[in-house]
């Protein structure tokens, strides 16, 4: 779709307003397209109109976005329910997401930052030094990544 792809061009090189006009006018012309939906959504995102982006990734995801849109969907929705303090709709999404694509962990670390913000500290540096210890390529945390592992749950523990 010619007119969409242009529509993203013009996202992609700021000019957001331009961008987000056309897509507004394409939401009207194919409501059933979940991509248009999802663009539409993102634009808002980019533009600070974060409450209006909300109903936009609700509805590419209904009508069945798939592939990379459908991740960028659920992780641009978890994010923007957070920003908006909206802690219980973000994690339920997010909660979502990890449980349909357990292999992306980009889904795990705005989850802890959802659970920082519902004061589970605990759990939230838990998900961070898991994730810190499984993706690090830094020698340092390699060496001590066992450790790491192994006290992300027992922070407040101590033995005597």
């Amino acid at each position: 779709m010619k007119v969409l792809e242009e529509a993203i061009q013009l996202r992609e090189s700021g000019h957001l307003e331009e961008a987000r006009f056309i897509l507004l006018e394409l939401v009207e012309q194919e409501p059933m397209n979940p991509s248009v939906w999802y663009q539409c959504a993102w634009v808002h995102d980019v533009m600070g109109a974060e409450g209006a982006a909300v109903p936009y990734y609700k509805k590419a995801l209904e009508l069945g976005l798939t592939g990379e849109e459908r991740q960028g969907a659920y992780l641009g929705l978890g994010s923007t329910y957070r920003t908006l303090g909206m802690y219980n709709e973000a994690q339920f999404i997010l909660e979502e997401a990890i449980n349909e694509y357990p292999d992306r962990r980009e889904f795990q670390v705005f989850y802890a930052m959802v659970r920082f913000n519902q004061k589970e500290y605990g759990e939230s540096i838990e998900i961070l030094l898991k994730q810190l210890a499984e993706t690090s390529n830094d020698i340092g945390i390699q060496t001590y990544k066992k450790a790491i592992l192994f006290y992300s749950d027992k922070l407040n523990q101590t033995w005597n």
